[in-house]
Order: C-alpha cells, then structure tokens, then sequence
C-alpha cells in the first residue's frame, strides 16, 4: 500500500517516511475495526492522508504552534508533525475511538511532543478567552487547521478564535467571507497520485499580525 515510490510522488523526504509508514500501517489495521477513512483505493489513501499537509508544510513558519481541529485519522495535523517535527502539534478530536488510535500512533512513533485533546474546538475556543488558559500561551495557537470537520463559513471564525491565522481546505467550494479576516494565501494543487483538486486557503484576523 505504501512505498517510498509514491511518498517521494508527494514530495516527502525520505527521512520521514518511516514514521509515515508505521502511521498509515496502523492505520490499516485499526480501519478494519472502527471507521477511519473512507479511501476506495491505495492512491486515495495516500492523498486523503498527506497529501494536504505536504501543502501546508511547505506555508506554516517555522517552529509555530499549530492545532488541527477534528483530527480523525490524523490527516492534516499527524501528517504534518511528521513531515514538520519543528512544529508544535496539538491534535483535537471528540471521538474517543479515534483519538485512542491517534494516543496510539503518537506512542508508537514516540512523539511526546505532540499533544491531544479528546474535545470539540467550541470547547478549546472558549477556553482561549478564559483567563486561565488551559492550551499554549498567551491567547492559544498560532495556526489553525482543519479539514472536513465544520463547513469552511462556520470552520473560519471558530478557527480564528483559536489561533490569528486559519487555513481552510476546500474542494469544491468557493472561500467563505470572513467578517473581520482577510485572505493572505490562496493555493491550488493536485493530489499527486488521483489528480483530485484543491485549494489551500489561509485567513489573517485583521487586528492581528501575520505568522
């Protein structure tokens, strides 16, 4: 299912594609127990799982704090705290079965640096604004991603609660309009291996300053 061939197809360095390998390998045997993806073939698998991140990795600054809300089977965030180990992960999902597989793979490939929560983002947001706050410093994150989770006019403003900047993924939708948040990134791709296209949009909360 997955070899250095096609993981070199998506732009990944070799030196990561161990840890891809022992993530996706996981991944296959717990999606014969409990719904993980969706993937109909082995070159949607590879595209569903890292074809975005290989994307945004190549966007997000260096040694930024990110959280990938609704994190599922790990695709974006897992994939990108591996191909960007300086990055500082935190991995939201409400579902207890997919986060055990998440707490499971980040055991496995030894990553202590990458943290999970087993929440909704509503809850994290609001835990931003307290004045104890519970994730990160200051006012949250850094970066916001997500994909899938919340239609992209609900995903940008719960997005931009958690962090100054959000990144939608879209497929065939137009970018929403953000009150208060301008767009500063708008990229179109191809997964490498199905040619499906898609669009890499990043929101900047006006008051704030770019990361």
């Amino acid at each position: 299912m997955v070899n250095s061939q096609r993981l070199s197809q998506l732009g990944i360095d070799a030196v990561h594609h161990e840890s891809i390998e022992c993530w996706l390998s996981l991944l296959s045997q717990w999606n014969a127990r409990i719904d993980l993806t969706a993937a109909r073939s082995d070159d949607e698998f590879i595209d569903l799982t890292l074809a975005d991140a290989a994307v945004l990795a190549k966007y997000i600054s260096l040694a930024v704090r990110v959280v990938d809300v609704g994190s599922g089977a790990g695709a974006p965030g897992l994939a990108l705290a591996i191909l960007r180990p300086d990055l500082k992960l935190t991995l939201v999902e409400p579902q207890r079965k997919r986060a055990s597989f998440l707490r499971t793979v980040i055991g496995t490939l030894g990553r202590r640096d990458i943290e999970l929560a087993c929440d909704r983002g509503e809850n994290l947001a609001r835990e931003v604004h307290e004045p104890q706050v519970k994730w990160g410093k200051g006012s949250g994150w850094d970066v916001a991603i997500s994909r899938a989770t919340l239609k992209p006019d609900a995903w940008v403003p719960l997005g931009l609660m958690l962090a100054p900047t959000a990144w939608v993924l879209l497929a065939r939708d137009e970018p929403p309009v953000a009150l208060g948040a301008r767009i500063d990134i708008d990229v179109t791709y191809c997964w490498p291996l199905t040619g499906t296209v898609r669009r890499a949009v990043r929101y900047v909360a006006c008051q704030e300053q770019t990361r």
